[in-house]
Formats: C-alpha cells, sequence, structure tokens
C-alpha cells in the first residue's frame, strides 16, 4: 500500500535524480487528484452550499449558535470550522464539541462514547442552532445519535461526509449533506475543508447583506 501511494519510498536503490523525478510526479498526480476531486463536488454541490449558508445565517440572524463535532481528523476540522465563526469580523458563537476533553473522556468512561456528541447537543443545543457534525465515512457511530438528538431540538443540522455517504447518506436527521466520492481519506479531508470554509464565507457574506 505505502508504495503504491509513495513510490519513491520504496527500498529499491534509486539515484537522487530519479527520486526526484518520483517525488516529483507523485506530488504532480495527487494535486491533480485533489484539483479534480474539488472540481466535481463544488460542481455538483456549488448550488446547495448557497442554500445551506442562508439557512445557516437566519438561524445566526435569529441568535443562533453553532456545535460542531467529528472524530480524529473530523474533530479538528469541527473545531477549525468553530474557530473561523468566532473569529469572524463579526464573531457569531460557535462551539467545537471535542474541545472538552474531560466532557469527552467521563461521557466515554461513565456512559459510552457512542453518546459524547447527542449528549452535549442535549445539553447546549437550543431550537434554533446549527449542529454541523463531519466524518470521512460516513458512519462514524457516535454522529447518528448526535444528529437525531438535535432533529428532536429544533435544529439546522448540517453534515460533512466522503465515500458514498456512508450511515449518514440514508439519515432522515440532516437538512444538508455534502458528500466528497472519493475512497482516500486524504482527498476526503482536503475536499472537506474546502467546502466548510466555503461554506463560512457564504454564510458571512449573507448575514452581511441582510
Amino acid at each position: 500500500m505505502t508504495e503504491a501511494l509513495y513510490p519513491f519510498l520504496s527500498g529499491r536503490p534509486s539515484d537522487e535524480d530519479t527520486l526526484l523525478a518520483q517525488v516529483t510526479e507523485s506530488t504532480r498526480e495527487k494535486v491533480k487528484d485533489a484539483i479534480t476531486l474539488r472540481e466535481k463536488v463544488f460542481a455538483t454541490d456549488g448550488g446547495r452550499l448557497a442554500v445551506c449558508a442562508q439557512a445557516m445565517a437566519e438561524r445566526f440572524a435569529r441568535g443562533g449558535r453553532l456545535l460542531a463535532f467529528g472524530n480524529g481528523g473530523s474533530s479538528t476540522d469541527a473545531q477549525d470550522l468553530a474557530s473561523l465563526f468566532v473569529s469572524s469580523p463579526s464573531p457569531l458563537p460557535a462551539i467545537g464539541l471535542t474541545n472538552d476533553i474531560a466532557v469527552i473522556t467521563a461521557l466515554s468512561n461513565d456512559v459510552g462514547f457512542d453518546v459524547v456528541f447527542s449528549r452535549q447537543v442535549a445539553t447546549f443545543g437550543r431550537a434554533g442552532d446549527i449542529a454541523v457534525g463531519l466524518s470521512t465515512s460516513g458512519s462514524s457511530t457516535n454522529l447518528p445519535p448526535a444528529f437525531a438528538q438535535a432533529r428532536r431540538r429544533g435544529l439546522l443540522t448540517v453534515g460533512f461526509a466522503g465515500g458514498d455517504g456512508g450511515a449518514m447518506a440514508t439519515s432522515p436527521d440532516i437538512d444538508h449533506l455534502f458528500v466528497v466520492p472519493s475512497p482516500s481519506v486524504h482527498r476526503i479531508q482536503e475536499a472537506q475543508t474546502t467546502l466548510y470554509h466555503v461554506l463560512w464565507e457564504l454564510t458571512v457574506a449573507a448575514l452581511e447583506a441582510r
């Protein structure tokens, strides 16, 4: 697997020029794949991103807050998304639900990892808020309960998934779902980062236009 992704790391002898050529070609291919995937996603979801941004702007305008969550690399993306809104020229209330490690470990240890987000949505979420969940597979087991809880409490729900969307693709609890159709976790996370940055920009622009 490693050799397929990074052939220049194989143990076969190689001179410096050949190695440099392999690194260059590998980099070009990855950049090309990343650009092509982004173009495909925005051709499919560009209009829906604008619709989602308008819905989010309406929630923020009425005093809503954003709750973002995900696991692993998606947890850092959730924190990044929250920080984008908090650090906007006109700050908007947003919370990353993986920020408090004491809460995460308490819920995981005392109740179960499947509820680490749903319990926080139940505690902090209010009707009119926004819940955003990110997953590269779309099948993280602790996201569906969080979306279901958000739906019950009247939150706008937004999801980012990869591959075929996994369990999130068939969830009745997600208002706006954006799927990055790739088998590569690397390319999925890169494209999701671009997607939520654009969503943030469109939301801020929609608020400024009100």
